[in-house]
């Protein structure tokens, strides 16, 4: 029986004694009883490219039972259609190597595409390695990479589409997980499938979250692969067995392939009736079946002492094991070939030597089996000849870092310095692996006096890794060590880590102990620089919770002492902080004064001045766009990200990113408002801040409401996913969820819901909004107490947006007011003077550019002035709104305008009680006729059940019906007059 894919080095094929060999994967043979589920992976591939095709396929099964022989398949049935194929393997004993499955495909590119200049830069460290000479710039951002390699994907499809194979992702590292979210949560257009295959138990639990989160969404579809059916697996594997032995081992392997294999092979050899007995139950440290694993090793006593030390070491080298490097670790095979060291083990194909020259093992199993039986100091002593060779090569740190970490057994300061090396070079790309890094060297090194400084720097910088990649509990923990171990003499490592941990604090939600912890660092008489820092941090946890002006007079001492030292970036970000504090509060006049400063200063910096403080540009970017100074709202923070993502500072990122989105928002530029916030989601659920996820959900989900179809829920859910994400939370960013879950639920069409949503973000008074945001959420509370018939309330609170908006003095603002009081005049049924309001709402937005919210106002003037007869002036307005709507994507206004088109057709007929119903109303009548109860009316339409009663009501009212009964019949008469 010929081996598979396997000549030795004579030309000849290798075989057992007697001549044969197990098929081990099946390569060379049909797939065995998994036609359904290739059928169905062959259907996707098949369709790739359709709006409806999953992006993802995901493969799940125990160990040995097939996926990567699916995969396999899979992947050859892609070729033979002409498709570009990629395919790559995590490795178990590389979970530290950055990227190392996605590297491991992309070698199988095009080379001519890849040395082409549609590759972006950023995307070398995924495509070459991180000890590749392209991939050793520090600084990049590794969400930037992520698009980069978004990017190399769509361009590797081109024209005829492209699967990326992925295989054990079970063992992938953390900086693959993280690239893997994104691919699942945002695919890549075009046809491109990514094919991935893991075992479930074994599978890191952000893989399996955002995999499950994909099969909700239908971007993924999985396949999970049980024992192959007994009949075909007896009949394709043991055809020449009597069939009680053939059962008895089928029953003994549980329908596992690998391990049907190898107890079919030791039955065929002579095996012990142990060996083909029942199982063991348990598994190894790798995952593998106990009873497997005794199989597999029981291989290995055929070899010689030569042999079985050649087969250790390509175990412990992984991708390492080329013939020289063998040469010098376990005096292997020489570089022409196999010599005596290999002969037997590649006749019974435990070694195989790759098209790239490297030897590997016969699968994944067996490799951690050797791996983890391979004597301690024997796998140290191999890692490290492997390192000492590559750094007589020249290789980076980086490159070298997995193969010294795993030969260190005590302190070696020289090794130390290569880990704490690499550690800065992953720390932008991949900072868990950073953190790790330096977490070993941490372990190890004494702790004694003569360590306390450099043990006090590496657990500062192990703790900033842990913050990028968003373990925050873990780094505040790890600070408050920190802190309490730092004497008088480490005044500016405590500074340092009291800031970071005041960071760590605010985004865990913690802000009251963020100031205190800042408060108590300031009453130390800090130094000057470490005196800014502190103040600035004390601002912005200020900020966060709506109490600025309690530390009103600390940032005006910030900012004295940063002038009084000439610290210009400390002036700068106290300036901003400062005009953002008092936008916030509605002091307008005082945050333009400081804005003005704080541009005039920024804008005559260098980038990398401000490198060192790019939260200032947060801030100002944030103040500009709150005074509705948005085209320097979007200067400040484009040029803000430009340096965040150059100098790999995470965690301004989704601040900027979210600034941008709120510009593009109120400007009209949906669909890129739409990107900037769906980037700053992504980020934000990879920094694992609560508080930040609900501030970025919370602005797609306004976008999404603007940017979907009339009708659509994807925002509402995303309002709710917001709220969620805030929790208990009493930062701003918690009451801003709150708002815009109200915001949706009332264009949902629950008023109700709206109004309790709103007054429980900001209390009966809206006291805990900040103030610059109260006219605008006065003005919808004031459409929920209209559609709740509570027109006394509606008043009160449109009176109230008044004052509010002219203290503020903000075009926005006033637009808010006036439209309220055009919405009390429209239900008070004076159509002329709700017009001439929502007319000069639309004036009012105009001069600061906030195009969509103009576009708003003017359809609704449109209706009104269609109501009070004057068609021709709703149809100016009508055409001006419809634009808008259009040129800035905001689906939601171009549907409305649909709707409510002034025409100068002849009139319409007169209305029957029915026409006299709004669309929802319509709809509930319509379910009320099926026969649904109000509850089940409210489950349907994702509403609240008060919010069906006061809809029933109003249609009573408005069909002059006595019951539901009558109700029912009048509904059903007109669609019988509809379709007679």
């Amino acid at each position: 029986m010929p081996l598979p894919g396997m000549m030795g080095a004579s030309g000849t094929t290798g075989t057992d004694g007697d001549g044969s060999v197990p098929e081990w994967d099946g390569t060379a043979t049909r797939l065995i009883g998994r036609g359904e589920e290739l059928a169905r992976l062959d259907a996707v591939i098949a369709g790739l490219g359709r709006d409806d095709a999953p992006a993802v396929l995901d493969i799940t099964a125990d160990a040995g039972m097939g996926k990567s022989r699916l995969l396999g398949e899979l992947r050859a049935r892609a070729r033979r259609r002409g498709l570009t194929v990629l395919g790559g393997r995590a490795t178990e004993y590389e979970r530290h190597t950055p990227f190392q499955p996605f590297t491991d495909a992309f070698a199988d590119a095009d080379p001519a595409f890849l040395a082409s200049g549609a590759v972006p830069e950023a995307a070398a460290p995924v495509l070459y390695g991180m000890g590749d000479p392209a991939s050793r710039p520090h600084g990049r951002d590794r969400f930037g990479l992520h698009r980069a390699v978004t990017d190399v994907l769509k361009g590797l499809a081109r024209p005829r589409g492209l699967v990326m194979a992925l295989d054990d992702l079970h063992w992938a590292d953390p900086a693959s997980l993280e690239l893997l979210d994104q691919l699942i949560r945002h695919p890549v257009r075009g046809r491109v499938v990514l094919v991935v295959a893991r075992r479930e138990r074994q599978t890191p639990h952000p893989l399996a979250a955002a995999l499950t989160r994909g099969v909700d969404s239908g971007a993924v579809l999985r396949t999970v692969l049980g024992p192959l059916p007994e009949r075909e697996a007896i009949e394709a594997l043991a055809p020449d067995l009597a069939p009680d032995d053939a059962h008895r081992i089928y029953t003994a392997a549980e329908g596992n392939p690998l391990y049907l294999r190898c107890l079919l092979h030791a039955h065929r050899h002579g095996g012990s009736p142990s060996a083909t007995g029942a199982p063991a139950h348990g598994t190894t440290l790798s995952g593998v079946p106990v009873g497997l694993a005794s199989l597999l090793l029981d291989e290995l006593t055929a070899l010689t002492e030569e042999e079985r030390r050649t087969v250790e070491a390509v175990a412990v080298l992984g991708d390492h094991a080329t013939p020289a490097m063998l040469r010098l670790t376990a005096g292997g095979p020489t570089a022409d070939g196999p010599d005596v060291h290999t002969g037997t083990a590649l006749r019974r194909d435990l070694l195989r030597m790759g098209s790239d020259g490297r030897w590997t093992l016969r699968h994944p199993l067996l490799r951690a089996l050797v791996y983890e039986n391979t004597a301690a100091p024997r796998r140290a002593d191999l890692h490290r000849a492997v390192a000492e060779e590559l750094a007589r090569k020249g290789a980076c740190a980086a490159e070298r870092a997995h193969h010294v970490e795993r030969s260190l057994t005590e302190w070696n300061p020289v090794q130390a310095a290569v880990l704490t090396e690499a550690a800065a070079q992953f720390a932008h790309t991949a900072p868990a692996t950073a953190a790790h890094l330096l977490d070993v060297v941490l372990r190890l090194m004494p702790d004694t006096p003569a360590h306390a400084g450099r043990r006090g720097e590496l657990t500062l910088a192990r703790a900033r890794a842990l913050a990028i990649g968003g373990s925050l509990r873990e780094s505040r923990d790890l600070l408050h060590t920190l802190i309490g171990r730092s004497g008088p003499a480490d005044a500016a490592l405590r500074g340092d880590a009291t800031a970071l941990c005041a960071m760590m604090e605010r985004h865990l939600g913690h802000s009251p102990e963020a100031t205190a912890l800042l408060q108590r660092e300031l009453t130390r008489d800090p130094e000057p620089r470490q005196a800014v820092s502190l103040g600035l941090a004390l601002g912005m946890a200020a900020l966060n919770t709506v109490s600025y002006p309690a530390v009103r007079d600390d940032v005006q001492q910030t900012l004295a002492v940063a002038r009084s030292h000439d610290d210009l970036m400390g002036e700068l970000g106290a300036l901003a902080l400062a005009s953002l504090g008092e936008a916030y509060e509605g002091e307008t006049a005082a945050a333009r004064r400081l804005a003005d400063a704080a541009a005039a200063l920024a804008d005559g910096l260098t980038d990398p001045d401000l490198t060192e403080l790019s939260e200032a540009l947060v801030w100002l970017a944030w103040a500009e766009a709150v005074l509705e100074r948005y085209a320097d709202a979007e200067r400040h923070t484009a040029r803000g990200l430009d340096i965040a993502r150059r100098a790999g500072q995470v965690h301004v990122l989704p601040h900027l990113l979210s600034a941008r989105a709120f510009v593009h928002l109120n400007t009209c530029r949906l669909p890129s408002a739409l990107e900037a916030a769906e980037e700053a989601e992504t980020v934000a659920r990879a920094v694992g801040s609560s508080d930040l996820l609900a501030l970025t959900l919370s602005f797609k989900a306004l976008i999404l409401l603007l940017r979907r179809p009339l009708g659509d829920t994807q925002a509402l859910a995303t309002a709710e996913e917001a709220v969620a994400a805030a929790g208990t939370s009493h930062h701003w960013w918690a009451s801003l969820a709150g708002c815009v879950l109200g915001h949706t639920a009332l264009v949902s069409g629950d008023p109700h819901r709206a109004q309790e949503a709103i007054l429980r973000a900001g209390g009966p008074e809206l006291l805990g909004l900040q103030p610059s945001t109260r006219p605008g959420q006065l003005d919808t509370l004031v459409a929920t107490a209209l559609a709740t018939g509570d027109t006394r309330r509606a008043e009160r609170w449109a009176a109230r947006a008044a004052e509010e908006a002219e203290r503020i003095g903000l075009h926005g603002q006033r637009g808010a007011a006036l439209r309220a009081r055009a919405a009390l005049a429209q239900h008070r049924g004076d159509p002329r003077t709700a017009a001439h309001d929502f007319e000069a709402a639309a004036q009012a937005y105009a001069p600061s550019g906030a195009t969509l919210w103009e576009a708003y106002s003017l359809l609704l003037a449109a209706t009104q002035a269609r109501a009070a007869g004057d068609v021709p002036h709703a149809t100016v307005l009508w055409e001006r709104a419809r634009r808008l709507a259009d040129d800035g994507g905001a689906r939601l206004l171009t549907d409305l305008a649909s709707l409510i088109r002034p025409g100068t057709e002849e009139p319409p007929p007169a209305p029957t009680e029915l026409d006299r119903l709004t669309a929802r109303e319509r709809e509930i009548a319509g379910l009320v006729a099926e026969g649904l109860s109000n509850q089940a009316i409210a489950t349907k339409l994702f509403l609240s059940r008060r919010t069906v009663e006061t809809h029933l009501s109003a249609i009573y009212r408005k069909t002059s019906v006595p019951s539901r009964s009558a109700l029912a019949g009048l509904m059903t008469r007109a669609a019988l007059d509809r379709h007679p």
